[in-house]
This record gives C-alpha cells, sequence and structure tokens, in this order.
C-alpha cells in the first residue's frame, strides 16, 4: 500500500531528531516527498540532504515553532507554494516538563499547552482544507500516557488525553470529507524525548525497555497508506508493558 506515497507529500512535526526523524525516513522511502518541520534547522538541514541522497526524493525544511501561530500558517502555505498540496501531516512535536504539580511552573505547564495542544490545533486546522483536497491522512503521535493515569506527569499525560480526544471528535467531523485519520500511541521510545527530570529516554532506558523510533515510525506509514480507509489508533508498547504498569 506504500504505493499511495509515491510523489506524495508529507509534512512531519518535531522533524529534527527521535519518532520525527526516523519517520521522514519511512515516508521517504515510500516516495514521499517530505516536509521537515522543527526549530533546530541545522538538523534539518542535515537529515534534508540524507533523505534526497538516499530515496531520491524532494524535500523542504522549514523551521516551525508549533508553539507560533504565525510560524505554523507559513508551514503550511510554503508547502502548498513548493509541492501543490498537502497529502499527510504528522502532528509529532511534543514536549514534557515538571513532573509535580504543585511544584511545576506556569511557565513549564504553558510550555506544554503550547507545545502539545495549541500546536497541534493550528497545525491540523491549516492543514485541514489541504488534506481533504487530496483525500489525505492526519496523523497524531499522542501517547500511552493518554490512556491511562501517569502519575509521574499529569500534565503532559492531560495533554495528550486532549490530543486522543481531538482527533477522535476531528474524525467524526471530517471523515465524510475523504479524509483519514490516526492515532499512534508509542510507550516509552528510545529517543531525545525528555523525562521530567531532564534525562532523556535513549539515556534511561536500555534497548530491551523501550521502543525503537523506528517501530513507531513504520507504523506511521502504514497508516498514512491507507487509500480509502482509515486506522483509527495504534498502540505501541514492549511486550510486558501491561504487566509492569498495572500489576
Amino acid at each position: 500500500m506504500s504505493e499511495s506515497l509515491e510523489q506524495g507529500t508529507a509534512i512531519v512535526t518535531g522533524a529534527s531528531a527521535g519518532i520525527g526523524a526516523a519517520t521522514c525516513h519511512e515516508l521517504a522511502a515510500a516516495g514521499a516527498n517530505v516536509v521537515l518541520a522543527a526549530r533546530s534547522e541545522d538538523r534539518l538541514t542535515s537529515l534534508a540532504a540524507d533523505l534526497e541522497t538516499e530515496y531520491g526524493v524532494e524535500t523542504l525544511v522549514v523551521p516551525t515553532n508549533v508553539r507560533e501561530e504565525g510560524d505554523v500558517d507559513a508551514l503550511i502555505e510554503e508547502t502548498v507554494e513548493t509541492f501543490g498540496g498537502i497529502d499527510v501531516l504528522v502532528n509529532n512535536a511534543g514536549l514534557a516538563r515538571g513532573s509535580e504539580v504543585e511544584s511545576l511552573s506556569t511557565e513549564g505547564y504553558e510550555t506544554m499547552q503550547e507545545t502539545n495542544v495549541d500546536g497541534v490545533f493550528y497545525a491540523s486546522r491549516a492543514a485541514i482544507p489541504h488534506i481533504r483536497e487530496r483525500g489525505g491522512h492526519l496523523i497524531f503521535v499522542a501517547s500511552f500516557a493518554g490512556q491511562h493515569p501517569r502519575p509521574a506527569n499529569p500534565v503532559y499525560a492531560a495533554s495528550k488525553w486532549w490530543v486522543r480526544g481531538f482527533a477522535k471528535s476531528l474524525a467524526a467531523q471530517i471523515g465524510d470529507d475523504g479524509v483519514g485519520i490516526t492515532l499512534v500511541n508509542p510507550a516509552e521510545v528510545r529517543s531525545e524525548f525528555e523525562t521530567p527530570d531532564g534525562e532523556t529516554f535513549a539515556e534511561r532506558f536500555d534497548e530491551d525497555e523501550a521502543s525503537d523510533p523506528r517501530e513507531v515510525a513504520e507504523a506511521i506509514r502504514f497508516a498514512a497508506s491507507r487509500e480509502g480507509s482509515s486506522i483509527s489508533e495504534l498502540d505501541i508498547t514492549r511486550r510486558d508493558k501491561f504487566t509492569d504498569t498495572f500489576h
């Protein structure tokens, strides 16, 4: 089914590392032209060069802070100007700050909300008309934390519950328009994503303790390649996750 992505156009937010970078590779491998969005222009430029060399696709680097509405609007506009439309938007950008609610600063709270919630809304709102035009896909990287209580970081978890509620309700609103909407819910992933205390997941977890970013990226590619159907929700966890969580 990946043929449906050949010569398509896919935007990936949070593209500079981890799940985002792995997703760029997967979509490019399927033949899609990839728009890389994140704040780190140097990383994006290097990754884009690798994609063009390895897969022979076209890329577009758009430095973007998803917390800024103007940045996101410019991302969508530049993509359409360059490639003529949008087939896939992967809402991947996200972060965690702080843990204990009573000690979480207002700045830390607002940073999470603006990134994990506002950024997803801005990108989705701007992309919907173009996705609808091509019968494409909106893909949301949510989290295991958006399905179950997360005592380690309630605010982060709440933001991912919001993403799931938004995506599912959006599917009910625009599914009749031929827009595919998929939620991908990873548990721990060995990436540069930071724990509340500043340690990266790659540092904290061994290979057998967490998923690899490529596993999540493969799920995103699978969802994005559906023609005429949607994968509603995909959960990606290590095999003993529920034993550790609920026993």
